[in-house]
């Protein structure tokens, strides 16, 4: 089989066209279609967006989102969970959250879907931090594994079921393991 090199197009032209399901990413010129969410990496996105807003949203300190479209360096991606520092949320002119995120996210967790290119993923974590964030997680729910990065070091792969998951710049009273993370994949 012959593929076909796919048209680069600009990232404006991209930001310009309508947003599809499951949703696209831009990286380097070209339309990256993301895998459509399945039971496990959902289950994992929304119990992790609810217990870190649970320890910074009442202090002002950080705000999770979940599949939120981040725009800076030359892409547009959408990484599982988004973490943006109070400081840094961008707002409209009568205080509301705006809809444009044009920054890279504080903290970027991503949540590996069984079709899912880990190396695709891992380069949208470094591009993160190459662009500012304090950390990014990914989370592999087939290996029981939590790959840690930070800036400046060598990425930590815990899968201790009592591994500490930790981000104090960002949700220092968050305490997660790794075996609660894996933990809230099981049914009764």
């Amino acid at each position: 089989m012959v593929q076909t090199p796919a048209k680069i197009i600009a990232l404006a032209e991209f930001l310009q066209q309508p947003e599809t399901k499951p949703a696209r990413e831009y990286v380097d010129g070209q339309i990256i279609q993301k895998s459509m969410p399945q039971g496990q990496d959902s289950t994992i996105q929304g119990e992790l967006v609810t217990a870190i807003n649970a320890v910074t949203k009442p202090g002002n300190l950080a705000w999770a989102f979940p599949e939120l479209r981040c725009t800076f360096g030359g892409r547009s991606i959408i990484p599982d969970v988004s973490v943006f520092r109070w400081q840094r949320l961008p707002t409209n002119d009568d205080g509301t959250i705006a809809n444009t995120f044009s920054a890279a996210p504080d903290w970027t967790i991503e949540i590996l879907s069984p079709e899912q290119s880990s190396t695709r993923v891992v380069s949208n974590i470094l591009h993160c931090l190459n662009h500012g964030s304090l950390g990014g997680w990914l989370i592999d729910p087939n290996e029981n594994l939590v790959q840690v990065f930070l800036p400046d070091q060598l990425p930590a792969s815990l899968e201790e079921a009592d591994n500490e998951l930790t981000m104090t710049g960002l949700a220092p009273t968050l305490t997660l393991t790794v075996g609660q993370v894996f933990g809230w994949l099981r049914v009764g």
